[in-house]
């Protein structure tokens, strides 16, 4: 992903202190390097994925019929309140560790369910046990964000758990807006203040305001370090404000397409400019790879020209968005969108050595031709052969490193069935057959 270099073939990546040092054929390296052969294997940058409600992970596939509507009633309103704090510390630790298997080596926890300061120190511990990197968006549905953002528990939690800004596991906020009458802003107008990032919920159908980024621009609080997840239905003059700003958006096409929240913008965010990146969501729905988001937002932006065109008696010649794009999306858009493109989403000479090989053996893998349309297209979770974060191995051969997830596994079993027992048996019906069907 990095443009001054392309796609290189039979290169050598150095690592030094958790950093790439040098790229190239046969490069010189220390005599006790640790040598790892990947000969015909793809080698790309660690996934990054923008978006990803991982205290859910325990209710992984309970979803699979829910609209929107369900999500809200179910999820927020009848199993969101029995979580613990044992209960949020195992969907974290799962999500995140699910994350890496898969090749996503950064995620950003939009953890919206922190109740207690005991649920804030859950997720963070989590997220350090985990091996990722992450970046926690401190979030609470269950109270107006004037009220939780301005208690003192985020300046508490900035102090004493993360003392620095260049560790592993950092720290924004998740912020929504519900009316237009925004009641929300003194909490925006706080994290302006203190220079955190915000990740907002926006422009969802039925859920928000169209016009969020002109109202923020009227309060001064149209800001670039801002990312902006779904976007799907602004009003072209939000659109133009978000280019203007810096802002960025995150696609979630999955879970747009599935769910409802509005089909997946990326033509709109491409005719304005604006820097995308990907992401999964929740997993109580939709798949937790970055692969299948990719894949999710190609065939939406496709599939919608193809239907326009055919409408007007036409066909498409040549598809718009590429399957290079999207992958810089799941990339390097995803480092643009947390701050980090300096230090992430590509394979260059002083970037964190976050890196993902791609096994390249399996009969869907085979032959290969173009890398780049089989990273996005062909490959899935079983050819992450190899994943390092921050210089670290965290999966080889296929395999994760430790016992991290047998250990995140038994946790998970254990608070699924507390939550299935807390909820009772008639709720964990409606909430598997929410039609009654």
């Amino acid at each position: 992903m990095d443009p001054a270099r392309g796609v290189v073939p039979r290169a050598d990546v150095l690592v030094i202190d958790g950093r790439i040092a040098a790229i190239g054929r046969r490069l010189r390296a220390p005599a006790d390097a640790a040598v790892l052969d990947l000969q015909g294997k793809l080698v790309q940058p660690g996934m990054i994925d923008t978006h990803r409600h991982m205290w859910q992970t325990v209710l992984r596939g309970i979803a699979a019929d829910w609209t929107l509507g369900n999500y809200v009633d179910l999820m927020f309103g009848r199993f969101g309140p029995l979580f613990t704090p044992d209960d949020v510390y195992a969907g974290s630790l799962l999500g995140a560790i699910e994350a890496v298997d898969s090749g996503t080596t950064t995620v950003v926890d939009w953890s919206h369910n922190m109740r207690t300061p005991q649920h804030a120190d859950a997720v963070v511990d989590a997220l350090l046990d985990s091996g990722a990197r992450a970046r926690l968006a401190y979030g609470n549905y269950a109270e107006p964000a004037q009220d939780w953002v301005l208690r003192g528990d985020i300046d508490r939690l900035r102090s004493e758990r993360f003392p620095t800004a260049d560790e592993r596991v950092t720290l924004q906020i998740a912020l929504d807006v519900f009316t237009a009458d925004f009641p929300e802003r003194p909490a925006w107008t706080w994290a302006r203040d203190r220079g955190f990032e915000i990740t907002t919920h926006a422009g969802v159908v039925g859920r928000q305001p169209a016009d969020l980024p002109e109202r923020l621009r009227d309060a001064g609080l149209l800001l670039p370090s801002t990312t902006y997840v779904h976007a799907t239905t602004f009003t072209d003059e939000s659109y133009r404000l978000i280019a203007e700003s810096g802002g960025t958006a995150s696609v979630a096409a999955e879970s747009d397409l599935h769910g409802g929240q509005g089909y997946p913008p990326t033509e709109k965010l491409r005719r304005y400019g604006i820097p995308t990146s990907l992401s999964v969501d929740t997993v109580t729905w939709f798949s937790g790879d970055m692969f299948h988001a990719m894949r999710a937002t190609l065939a939406a932006d496709r599939g919608l020209a193809h239907l326009r065109a055919h409408e007007q008696g036409g066909l498409v010649d040549i598809n718009e968005l590429r399957a290079l794009d999207v992958l810089a999306h799941a990339t390097i858009g995803g480092a643009r969108s947390m701050g980090l493109q300096d230090q992430l989403g590509s394979l260059t000479p002083g970037k964190r050595a976050d890196i993902v090989v791609l096994d390249t053996s399996s009969p869907h893998m085979t032959p290969m031709i173009n890398p780049v349309g089989a990273a996005v297209l062909q490959a899935s979770t079983s050819d992450v052969d190899t994943v390092v974060v921050g210089g670290r191995v965290v999966k080889r051969n296929g395999e994760l490193l430790g016992n991290g997830f047998a250990r995140a596994r038994r946790l998970a079993d254990a608070s699924r069935d507390r939550l299935r027992a807390a909820a009772g048996e008639k709720l964990w019906r409606e909430a598997l057959n929410p039609s009654g069907r």
